[in-house]
């Protein structure tokens, strides 16, 4: 492929799936956590773990920067046809799981911030809007697309101009007053107090995904030793300034207890629109609301068709079900992996954002972030000649604290959702095993041709 990707384009294209839908739904959550704003804390502490994971990245995508990102490094680190195959199968199916969460999170926000609009809309109501526009996605995407980048150039815009009104209205309105006023305790250390920091850290995550998504189309980089590191910090430090002016524009001007804890304030599903009514009437805040309604179409219209894509490439590689590689015959896109995740994210979209924030993040740390940590060590070890255009600063120590980062985020989760995260892991073993076993492939190969010398 060509190799067409600069910095300025590497790091935009990080920039745009690091910000859809995920400031504007989140910030009620966030603050719910930990009760007031001291919740912020959680952001910090992702901050912290995002950055250190960027590293792992950074040094997996500089030296081996093709396309997959995660599915090629897994594999190559633990052996492309022993382990590895295990590690990439089980990226796939995780993604199966968790691409469907990540895009449910985007029907779910447009669905709260209908709200505004529709007043009164009932939890069997939201549910339809949540199929409806799950099956306008889908529908739209079940052909070949030929102006993927004026559409992506137009919803950006709306993203852009959208964030720009949220920050311009937050600094001429600030009130430190309002965004400071902390309940009594609020930095009472107890078990409680790590739990909710826990919550916080794994919504701040959730804000930050997308900060790697340069490394899978590793191979349309130019001087990828150079802009994939460059791209992946450029752009986790500008959204998280971006984020910073965000939240802090909405909570220093519609105060923490009109909408904590979330789950008894309806106006928590629509806070931004909450902002613009207090600051400049109904009429902008609909019209407002309207922006914000297409931002999060965009980033699920996005979401949708690239993850789709992932599926059919390993199962095309033989990595995963031969079933995803299917190709619609006359259109040519992966339609029964387009399908399929398709469908789950609709079903995803049923139940609380809360949850699906929380399935999503515990499913994709045991393999992907976890998994590439010990990726990135095996490599050092393995193969210590492997050119490798950057390499990570004060090596451990980032990948430790990440490492550390992540298990306290899987370990403060909900014992529903870690069950959750670890039965599908389980499940994905077991179906890994017998499709190894119907292909005659490691492990079982190995075995077979063992007994017969």
């Amino acid at each position: 492929m060509e190799r067409r990707f600069g910095l300025i384009h590497a790091t935009a294209l990080n920039m745009t799936n690091m910000i859809g839908i995920g400031p504007f739904i989140t910030i009620p959550l966030l603050m719910s956590a930990l009760g007031g704003p001291q919740a912020m804390l959680g952001w910090l502490v992702a901050l912290v773990i995002v950055l250190c994971d960027s590293t792992v990245w950074s040094e997996l995508g500089a030296a081996l920067p093709g396309s997959g990102g995660s599915f090629g490094y897994l594999r190559q680190g633990y052996g492309a046809e022993q382990v590895g195959r295990l590690m990439g199968f089980l990226f796939v199916w995780q993604f199966v799981l968790s691409g469907p969460l990540e895009i449910a999170s985007g029907y779910i926000g447009f669905a709260q911030y209908l709200g505004y609009i529709w007043k009164g809309i009932t939890t069997r109501q939201t549910m339809l809007v949540v199929t409806i526009i799950g099956l306008a996605n889908l529908a739209l995407l079940y052909r070949r697309i030929r102006s993927i980048a004026t559409i992506t150039v137009a919803l950006w815009i709306g993203t852009v101009v959208t964030v720009i009104a949220v920050v311009a209205t937050g600094v001429r309105h600030f009130d430190p007053k309002i965004a400071f006023d902390f309940p009594p305790g609020a930095f009472n250390f107890s078990r409680g107090f790590l739990v909710g920091l826990g919550a916080a850290s794994r919504i701040g995550v959730y804000d930050y995904l997308g900060y790697y998504d340069v490394c899978y189309i590793g191979d349309e980089v130019e001087n990828p030793g150079r802009v994939i590191p460059r791209s992946i910090l450029i752009s986790t430090m500008a959204v998280a300034v971006i984020y910073l002016a965000v939240n802090l524009s909405i909570i220093g001007v519609v105060p923490w207890r009109d909408f904590v804890p979330a789950a008894s304030h309806p106006q928590s599903n629509f806070i931004v629109s909450v902002l613009m009514e207090r600051t400049y009437g109904p009429g902008i805040a609909t019209l407002f609301t309207a922006m914000i309604l297409w931002t999060a179409f965009g980033s699920v219209f996005a979401l949708l068709l690239g993850y789709s894509r992932v599926p059919y490439a390993a199962a095309k590689d033989g990595y995963f079900f031969k079933v995803f590689a299917r190709l619609h015959p006359s259109q040519g896109f992966p339609s029964v992996s387009l399908v399929v995740l398709g469908v789950l994210s609709i079903l995803a979209g049923f139940v609380s954002l809360g949850m699906v924030i929380d399935a999503l993040i515990t499913t994709r740390i045991l393999v992907q972030f976890i998994g590439q940590i010990g990726a990135v060590t095996l490599l050092r070890r393995r193969a210590p000649d492997l050119p490798r255009p950057y390499r990570m600063w004060l090596y451990p120590m980032p990948s430790l604290v990440a490492l550390l980062g992540w298990i306290f985020i899987f370990a403060t989760t909900p014992p529903m959702v870690v069950a959750f995260g670890l039965g599908a892991l389980l499940l994905g073993v077991v179906c890994f095993g017998a499709w190894s076993w119907r292909g005659r492939t490691w492990p079982f190969a190995a075995r077979g041709l063992a007994a017969s010398l």
